[in-house]
């Protein structure tokens, strides 16, 4: 409507000029002058004042824009291959801008160092950090939990020294469920491990993986065994919300929950559902839900489509539209920086897992055209290996890492990513 408004008024303007160099004799009534200084002021000089106090006001957001990775034109379906062998080194180098204000829980594995440097570069676009460093064990009649070994105080202390990310090792919960949940001072000397060695080691909490592998022990079938293991998450989670934080006496120690995604549209009794969610939402800081790893070897395809995402946050949370805010804010979505090379041809299947650097020499060897699926939200490409084999290869790009960013943005939560060595070194700009 402006565009429209000035065209008018500029035609106008030029009208009358035109009237006056045929007409010069003749005077310019006061109305016309009016008109002039009305087109001046309101479209000239309000303008130009106006883009001068946005720059002086807004400089700083000026320059974070125009560098942002969002304004290169590298952001988009229809990426090459040579864009992506070009740019994904090209991390910008202001590592501290943060482009969403919902919590950021990166995991770190010693198997890729990578992570390592990745956390301390861009600590500040983090809210947690958690290195994979620990397993809790049946030993003999008893507990031990292994992985101090793991633990790097010099790489901490530096992450402290650059930002403020919160460090909570993972503990995955090896020890059989059938002994430690039915037993209350096994439950309890679990406890206590885990509380002493936070202490010990001054960590900010920790995150605990035990839900899969209860799903996979058979204990989640039993209801009276289900409610122990809740049972057994919630108080662990109100001992270390009891347990003052190393850094700062007034917070306590925090505590995520690692929960898998259901596999169908009914919820089945080992599934993770919205019962648990309100049962568990006090005594957790945040559930790290695994929304990848949805296809495998046997069953090629994309690593997280968007609308089994959107399927399983309705699951736990209900519409989007009508939500608990505060509990939202609670899930942590998970995001790959790993991909998946899937043999397509033959009877047997076959592939794995892969990194960006392994993502980056496919590129290099085959120059293949990416193909951007509409339903899963992800790029792909095929190709031949050396022995004619045809692959399917589903890698993050930018494009599928935003569009999962701001769908959490829409929900309300959070993200937590698998696992930040092993993705290419722009991705973090989108954070």
């Amino acid at each position: 409507m402006a565009r429209k408004r000035r065209s008018s008024a500029a035609e106008s303007l030029k009208r009358r000029k035109d009237g006056e160099v045929s007409l010069s004799q003749v005077e310019e009534p006061d109305s016309d002058r009016r008109l002039i200084a009305i087109f001046v002021i309101f479209f000239i000089l309000i303008p130009a004042v106006s883009i001068v106090v946005y720059k002086v006001k807004f400089a700083d957001r000026v320059i974070q824009t125009e560098t942002s990775i969002r304004h290169r034109g590298i952001v988009k379906t229809n990426i090459s291959f040579q864009e992506i062998l070009t740019e994904h080194s090209k991390a910008t180098e202001n590592s501290t801008t943060r482009h969403y204000d919902y919590p950021v829980l990166a995991y770190i594995t010693p198997w890729n160092s990578k992570g390592y440097d990745m956390a301390k570069i861009f600590n500040s676009k983090f809210t947690h950090l958690s290195p994979v460093w620990y397993d809790l064990k049946s030993q003999g009649s008893g507990l031990v939990l292994e992985g101090r070994h793991n633990a790097d105080k010099g790489w901490i202390q530096e992450l402290r020294s650059r930002g403020n990310a919160l460090i909570l090792p993972r503990v995955v919960l090896e020890a059989s469920p059938s002994e430690m949940l039915k037993k209350k001072k096994l439950r309890e000397k679990a406890i206590n491990l885990i509380v002493t060695e936070c202490k010990e080691m001054e960590y900010d909490g920790i995150v605990l993986e035990s839900w899969s592998r209860w799903a996979a022990y058979g204990v989640l079938h039993d209801p009276d065994m289900r409610k122990m293991a809740l049972q057994f998450v919630k108080q662990l989670g109100e001992a270390l919300h009891s347990t003052a934080s190393p850094r700062n006496n007034q917070q306590h120690m925090q505590f995520m929950y690692v929960v898998g995604p259901p596999r169908s549209e009914t919820l089945q009794m080992y599934d993770f559902g919205p019962e648990d969610l309100q049962f568990l939402k006090d005594s957790v800081d945040g559930f790290s839900l695994m929304t990848y790893d949805f296809s495998n070897p046997q069953n090629p395809g994309p690593n997280a489509p968007v609308k089994w995402i959107d399927l399983t946050l309705k699951l736990l949370l209900g519409s989007s539209n009508n939500i608990d805010s505060s509990l939202a804010r609670k899930v942590l979505l998970g995001i790959n920086f790993y991909g998946n090379d899937f043999v397509i041809s033959g009877d047997s299947g076959g592939g794995g897992a892969i990194t960006g650097r392994d993502y980056l020499t496919l590129l290099q060897k085959h120059n293949p055209s990416l193909h951007w699926d509409k339903e899963s939200g992800e790029h792909l490409f095929m190709y031949r290996d050396d022995k004619n084999i045809k692959h399917a290869v589903f890698y993050p790009t930018l494009m599928s890492i935003l569009l999962r960013l701001e769908n959490a943005r829409l929900w309300g939560i959070g993200i937590s990513i698998w696992e930040i060595g092993q993705g290419l070194d722009y991705f973090f700009d989108l954070l």
